[in-house]
């Protein structure tokens, strides 16, 4: 509870970081979940017993951290879907990833293929059966020549299973500390990062953005390269 980090909240919506390692709802493992932690904290903040109402609109990666909103009304909930279905829900990933880029600025396009018994992903024909389109921009932020590691900006245009991931594995610039596509950082925290988060409010018809980073420490002590200066991400 303690760890909860609130970025914005009012009656109908709470913004806050999703704690890495942490899952967005709960699974298999009985792990305490975002959700739970969120549902906890209402309880405790306005006193209510009982169970409360908290609509999970979105969901990110396990071991990946970042923005996330959560509904705290049904109507709110359902208005949130409805633009995450329209795409006017935008999200920004900040990556941390292996290699040099050819292109500072680029768009990968590929048809990806969710393997259900082993929870991966993979890059295939777009004749597959079940095969899914799968598109992102990316933006070179800054390179470190000494690690051979660059900061990247990911902007997602659709949200397959473990996207990013899969489709810069594939581009030969895998995600450091990627454990299940990457090539280094084997055991280290996985350096993909849900940065910005871009919604329009269900009652207020507002449009609402909302920037968290993770702390420049480890592999992310490479924005320590952009920040703080007039970089704006």
């Amino acid at each position: 509870m303690e760890n909860l980090k609130i970025l914005y909240e009012d009656n109908h919506i709470i913004v806050v970081q999703k704690i890495p390692n942490i899952p967005s709802q709960s699974d298999k493992t009985g792990d305490i979940d975002m959700l739970s932690l969120i549902k906890d904290y209402l309880k405790q903040k306005y006193n209510k017993p009982g169970n409360v109402y908290l609509g999970l609109v979105h969901r990110l990666d396990r071991p990946v951290g970042g923005v996330m909103v959560f509904a705290k009304t049904s109507k709110a909930a359902s208005r949130l879907s409805e633009q995450v279905r329209n795409k006017t829900f935008e999200k920004k990933y900040l990556a941390v990833v292996d290699g040099k880029f050819e292109e500072k600025t680029g768009t990968l396009e590929d048809y990806l293929y969710k393997d259900e018994r082993n929870n991966i992903s993979k890059v295939v024909s777009p004749t597959k059966k079940n095969a899914k389109f799968a598109k992102l921009d990316f933006e070179v932020v800054v390179y470190d020549e000494v690690k051979n590691l660059s900061l990247v900006k990911i902007n997602l245009h659709t949200g397959r299973h473990h996207q990013i991931r899969v489709q810069l594995s594939n581009f030969n610039h895998s995600i450091f500390g990627d454990q299940k596509y990457g090539t280094r950082g084997k055991g280290k925290q996985i350096a993909l990062w849900a940065y910005e988060l871009k919604i329009i409010h269900p009652t207020t018809k507002e449009e609402l953005i909302f920037k968290d980073l993770p702390e420049s420490v480890g592999t992310w002590s490479i924005l320590k390269k952009v920040l703080p200066v007039d970089y704006k991400l």
